[in-house]
């Protein structure tokens, strides 16, 4: 296994778990009164438990962390807030759309390093102590849910009349 790559590919996505925390923290404050903010409130600790398993990869494996790559990640978070949404001064429909567009491709990045680590632990008996299988169904579940919420965040963010965000959804957990 060449260590030199697996560290580069461990660390790209450490950066990304950063960003993508910082997002759905963002996110999840913005729109706490409806659907979104409720799914989210329970997502980002599992997000957290997420990096910290990648951590726990990382230390298994003896893959020192990239501080710069993880700060840039952590700032280019921030200057992506930057963009223009439709409204100057308050938050839109389109930026909620966009946000959860972001989550669920941060969800698809998870997903592919479960699976990647999923298979190198065939061959390194280092990752037998982790439940790669379930950390990819939980994934898959967290993709259904974030999918449902940025179909709804589309219809909200085109409707031609303004729309209430969450009105007459049913929960998530009920998906």
């Amino acid at each position: 296994m060449d260590v030199k790559r697996l560290g580069i590919y461990l660390n790209d996505h450490l950066a990304g778990s950063v960003a993508g925390i910082e997002l759905a923290v963002r996110t999840e404050t913005e729109n706490r009164s409806n659907p979104v903010g409720r799914y989210l409130a329970a997502f980002i600790p599992e997000l957290k438990h997420d990096q910290s398993i990648l951590e726990a990869v990382m230390k298994t494996l003896e893959v020192k962390r990239d501080p710069l790559k993880t700060r840039m990640s952590w700032v280019g978070e921030k200057l992506g807030r930057l963009k223009l949404n439709g409204s100057l001064l308050r938050y839109s429909p389109l930026s909620r759309l966009v946000e959860l567009e972001g989550l669920c491709v941060a969800t698809e990045g998870r997903l592919s390093l479960w699976r990647t680590l999923a298979r190198l632990s065939a061959r390194d008996t280092r990752l037998a102590g982790f439940d790669f299988e379930a950390l990819i169904a939980r994934g898959e579940a967290q993709q259904q849910a974030l999918q449902h919420l940025r179909g709804r965040a589309s219809d909200v963010a085109f409707a031609d009349e303004p729309v209430q965000f969450g009105s007459g959804e049913p929960a998530i957990s009920s998906l």
